[in-house]
């Protein structure tokens, strides 16, 4: 049993100061020892006292280690084996400003004034940095925690308040009820000035969603999810959630998009606030998913936890399956499983097709080599892994393996072997030789085929597997994967024709019922990771199918999406593949639209290294103009929800291909909504703000910055600070990464207005340039965080030559970034990727390019 209790220095504070804590552990000595380590990170321990059968017990040394991040207690006398005692420790910790540990947030009250709040952040081991502590997911413990606070201010932890009184000096001391055996890392406390809207769900839990005061409307989006997800989660997993409450709260300054401690989960303020007139939908389908996730976790995360964070995606590739399965029970109308494939699917193939990717499940040791693997391979692959696992055992044997697995390990820790256990009992299938591949193994595989007719009515398919390289490389080893293989046809394109499994590099399957005439279709629904790679002949069959639309969505994306990665593997040319999407020019889909768009913006990296922008501009305006055309600027009454996504998309695309009237109508239209006429509905803002700014002057730049100021919602001011790093001018670039770095902009959205720029051709080698001059400070502003592996990614893996790969990689070989190694070798291998594309291809792309 853990006791904290925080003084109330730490709320009254407008700079960083120190906070004393007293730490009580109830713990048993398993072996004889004169020491014990705990983990701390900047916290300074005082007074100790460990009482072992009344004898009050002192360290006579207390040491540090910064590296293996510890505080070991020296005793001179032995401590004995099975003896239980109480340790108390005091120990003082700043309450910084690195969004981790426990750190301050800076907010606003309505008048202005500029105040702070005391927030927690513990995953994946900053718990060491608030508490000593053993900070380790297996190492779980119970905990009571008791606050003191001022009076006015909401103070909120993992389980609601039992009991509260006021104390001196205008305070009050609040204890909460004692946790559930958990983990450290789901430990929180939030304390400041919050409104709240507060509902139950149908199966008794109180819910309460916390705003920024004067904001609490904006909160009623995802109370209104959140009690409806728990009692779908309950019936899916048919497991009631264990606490009798559960906050969600927005804060102001927080590196992730959300986290789920259990009882009280933290977001971004855009990952959970909904303005009814200033969010996008989708904005809104978002925060819809982002909530989902984070509430699926209070079972398969918190209930039932990881082992060692080699297991993390037993946490995130199991909750953005589920966010999925829950938002498309909410909402059907977002059709949200045909998104899934451009949202999780195609960037997990992308990411895993490199040299430098990593398994599913990789070892990792020390803290900064754990936030590396919060990518999309634990949580993109993670979850589509699972997708085709559900799909292999179906939704029945699925859902009743969860509880198999969930009731079994509850308040316990586990291995993926046990989540596989569960299913294959559940199911009665091979689950552990099908998965272990898809886990253990780097990478996935391409299935070429190739087909025969014999007679008149049936087929006879050969299909290999092979390790696919995004460089079209020999793999590095002999890998063969357990891939369950669908098929259907032309007799039936929704049907699934004949399911099997590829164990082995090659085998052959015969078709019944299919004519000559008739096209086959591998992996229909997109649910395989793996990539399908035709023979001519059926590829050419395919493309009718296409044009007319009989291939259902998901099939026509997973066409073009493998059709792209076989050109960058240099299997296929850009040329022919800018020829294939011709067969799409009567798409009407929002995703099919939005996985060309991805193809085409990884060419247009490319383009932007050569003089060919113009003529790709002219063939990007003639592909997207008819569908914008036929889509028109107004919402059309019950319009549904993917035609209004797809007419934000496509106008953005079009205002990027400089398309002349399109700019036109969206400069006349931000013009009104910058002198508040008529103001632009939220779903076209970031495409007008582009077309001002894209040839904007110091002007507009101005004018953006007006707008940035007088707005104070969170997504706005994002919206407007990343189209910011579309401007065309250098030296206004260099001004928009000066305001990303001064105090206008939260520590939180820097990075993504420096990669706004980074990823605009004009703003490229500045951007990086500017990296280079100001490492140390991004270093220690965000060392050991998801958004300095995110801000290196993006500065770096849009060049496109051999010089730039070696004088990247010579740079970080030089200068130690520690954590985002594997980050870098991704970067640099896209790099040459690049490099190599555009050799293979330019001549034909060319000539391609200018007959448009």
């Amino acid at each position: 049993m853990d006791i904290f209790t925080f003084t109330s220095s730490a709320w009254n504070v407008r700079k960083k100061a120190e906070t004393t804590i007293i730490w009580t552990f109830c713990t048993t000595i398993c072996d004889a020892t004169k020491s014990i380590t705990l983990n701390a990170l900047d916290i300074t321990l005082g007074k100790v006292e460990l009482d072992i059968n009344g004898e009050i017990l002192q360290p006579s040394n207390i040491s540090y280690s910064t590296d293996n991040e510890t505080a070991t207690l020296t005793f001179v006398q032995e401590l004995p084996a099975d003896a239980s005692g109480v340790l108390n420790i005091s120990f003082a910790g700043e309450l910084n400003d690195k969004m981790k540990g426990f750190y301050r947030s800076k907010y606003f009250t309505p008048g202005g004034e500029e105040r702070y709040a005391g927030v927690t952040q513990f995953e994946a081991t900053d718990a060491r940095r608030c508490f000593p502590c053993w900070d380790e997911p297996a190492i779980k413990a119970t905990f009571d925690i008791t606050l003191v606070v001022p009076q006015d201010r909401v103070a909120l932890s993992n389980m609601p308040e039992v009991q509260e009184e006021n104390i001196e000096n205008n305070l009050r001391r609040i204890r909460f009820d004692r946790t559930p055996i958990m983990s450290t890392y789901l430990v929180a406390v939030v304390v400041g000035e919050y409104d709240h809207v507060e509902g139950k769900s149908e199966d008794g839990v109180i819910v309460r969603v916390f705003t920024p005061i004067g904001k609490k409307e904006q909160g009623l989006f995802a109370l209104e999810v959140a009690t409806k997800v728990l009692p779908y989660y309950k019936s899916y997993f048919n497991i009631a959630y264990p606490l009798p409450k559960m906050d969600l709260i927005a804060i102001s300054d927080f590196s992730a998009g959300a986290m789920e401690n259990w009882g009280l989960v933290t977001y971004r303020e855009t990952f959970v606030l909904v303005d009814p007139k200033n969010t996008s939908l989708m904005r809104k389908q978002s925060i819809a998913l982002t909530v989902g996730h984070e509430i699926a976790h209070q079972w398969f995360g918190n209930l039932v936890t990881m082992e060692w964070w080699t297991h993390l995606w037993l946490n995130e590739g199991y909750a953005s399956f589920v966010e999925f399965l829950c938002v498309n029970h909410l909402f059907p109308e977002y059709d949200i499983w045909t998104q899934f494939v451009t949202d999780m699917y195609t960037r997990a193939l992308e990411l895993d097709s490199l040299k430098n990717s990593h398994p599913i499940e990789v070892p990792v040791g020390h803290p900064c080599e754990i936030d590396e693997i919060f990518d999309e391979i634990s949580y993109n692959k993670g979850a589509s892994v699972i997708r085709m696992l559900h799909d292999y055992i179906g939704e029945k044997d699925f859902r009743k393996g969860m509880n198999i697995y969930l009731t079994r390990h509850q308040y316990k820790n586990t291995f993926t072997e046990d989540l596989w256990a569960a299913l294959q009992e559940a199911s009665s299938k091979p689950v552990a030789k099908v998965m272990s591949t898809w886990i253990k193994l780097k990478g996935f595989p391409v299935v070429s085929v190739e087909s025969i007719q014999k007679g008149d009515n049936q087929r006879v398919l050969k299909l290999t597997q092979n390790k696919f390289t995004a460089d079209g490389s020999a793999p590095d080893g002999d890998y063969t994967w357990v891939i369950p293989v669908n098929i259907s046809t032309s007799r039936d394109p929704n049907k699934i024709a004949k399911t099997f499994l590829l164990d082995q590099k090659s085998m052959e399957v015969v078709l019944d019922d299919v004519s000559a005439d008739d096209w086959v279709k591998i992996n229909p629904g997109t649910v395989g990771f793996y990539r399908t790679r035709y023979s001519k002949e059926m590829l050419e069959k395919l493309l009718p199918a296409v044009r007319d639309m009989v291939l259902p969505p998901l099939d026509r994306l997973g066409l073009i999406d493998d059709m792209f990665a076989m050109v960058q593997a240099g299997q296929a040319s850009t040329a022919e593949v800018l020829k294939l999407i011709d067969s799409y020019r009567n798409e009407t889909n929002y995703t099919v639209w939005t996985a060309i768009t991805n193809s085409l913006a990884n060419l247009h990296i490319l383009i932007s290294h050569t003089d060919l922008m113009e003529h790709f501009n002219r063939y990007g305006e003639k592909l997207y103009r008819p569908v914008a055309e036929s889509l028109g600027w107004e919402v059309r009454e019950g319009e549904n929800h993917l035609d209004t996504l797809l007419r934000s998309l496509v106008l953005s695309r079009l205002v990027s291909f400089r398309c002349k009237d399109v700019i036109a109508e969206a400069q006349t239209r931000f013009h009104a909504h910058a002198d508040g006429s008529n103001p632009i509905p939220a779903d076209l803002r970031s495409a007008c703000y582009k077309a001002v700014l894209q040839d904007g002057d110091e002007k507009i730049f101005n004018e953006m910055l007006q707008l940035y100021r007088t707005t104070d919602l969170h997504e706005e001011q994002d919206r407007i600070s990343r189209a910011l790093g579309c401007i065309g001018n250098v030296d206004l670039l260099r001004k928009v990464i000066d305001f990303a770095m001064s105090g206008e902009v939260r520590a939180q959205d820097s990075v993504f207005v420096i990669v706004a720029v980074a990823v605009n051709p004009k703003g490229r080698d500045m951007a990086w340039e500017f990296f280079k001059d100001n490492n140390q400070k991004l270093l220690q502003q965000y060392q050991g965080s998801f958004l300095l592996t995110r801000l290196i990614k993006y500065l770096i893996e849009n060049f496109a030559s051999e010089e730039r790969a070696v004088e990247v990689e010579n740079y970080f070989k030089q200068n130690q970034f520690p954590g985002t190694e594997r980050t870098v070798s991704q970067a640099v291998e896209t790099i040459r990727l690049n490099a190599n594309w555009l050799k293979r291809d330019l001549d034909s792309l060319t000539s391609y390019l200018k007959s448009q």
